[in-house]
């Protein structure tokens, strides 16, 4: 069987997190080890906004700045997934005025001429852009091809579901559609059917979710997963942890 080498990941940023690159370095030196495919598991269902914040130091000053994408309204920034979050107009050019403290020219053209129009969508042409994912594969958890044909999910879940005109990310347990609002604070949702195509499956049993789509025979973990993942429970996968990084918050400019 041909080795296949999963990570996973978030979107995490316009300019990827360097904790990202050192998974997609990690994986590829693993590659020229044993040969195989790599594929990027890529969580673009996730509805956190503070994943994408762009952590960045002032080429001057060493100050840290922390960009990220503005939304539509506050129905998508707080709920939607993050393949539904909406570009809206404007944002680009100005957060381009604010990239020369950061980078050189280089970059910042690079970054105008991503046209992507959603914040996943956004962060991915980026990635390939940066020429990040040369020879990577991936899978996307939002894709209702990917949904359909992993296992099913029959409780305890998120469904990706319509409320007042958008597209938000409903966390489904007994049968209860409900909407976090932080604090400890939930919105109770109409219930519903639930399609297999829009379910996606919570940090607890992504790995499960994925690996039954994947079928990978390494996977490079980082950090956080390391504190959550079940290694026992999957006895025919090797579990790697990814390479060090220095300060794997800041973003990777190549």
């Amino acid at each position: 069987m041909e080795p296949i080498i999963c990570f996973g990941q978030q979107p995490c940023g316009f300019f990827p997190k360097r904790f990202l690159a050192a998974k997609i370095s990690t994986a590829k030196k693993l590659r020229e080890k044993i040969g195989g495919q790599i594929v990027f598991f890529y969580h673009d269902s996730d509805a956190d906004y503070r994943e994408t914040i762009t952590v960045m130091r002032d080429r001057n000053s060493g100050q840290e700045a922390r960009l990220n994408f503005l939304q539509e309204n506050k129905i998508q920034k707080k709920f939607s997934p993050l393949y539904a979050k909406r570009v809206p107009a404007g944002w680009k050019e100005e957060i381009k005025k604010q990239l020369p403290r950061f980078m050189g020219q280089r970059l910042i053209d690079l970054f105008m001429s991503a046209e992507a129009k959603t914040v996943a969508d956004f962060c991915l042409e980026m990635y390939r852009k940066m020429e990040l994912l040369e020879g990577v594969e991936f899978a996307r958890s939002g894709d209702r091809v990917f949904r359909d044909a992993a296992s099913d999910l029959s409780d305890d879940y998120f469904a990706d579901v319509n409320y007042q005109g958008e597209i938000v990310r409903a966390q489904v347990s007994g049968g209860i559609l409900k909407l976090h609002e932080g604090g400890g604070k939930y919105l109770s949702l109409p219930g519903q059917p639930i399609e297999r195509r829009q379910k996606s499956a919570g940090r607890d049993n992504r790995f499960e979710w994925m690996q039954s789509v994947i079928h990978c025979t390494h996977y490079i973990y980082g950090e956080g997963e390391g504190a959550y993942l079940r290694f026992d429970k999957f006895p025919n996968v090797k579990f790697i942890k990814r390479d060090e990084i220095t300060e794997p918050e800041f973003a990777w400019l190549g």
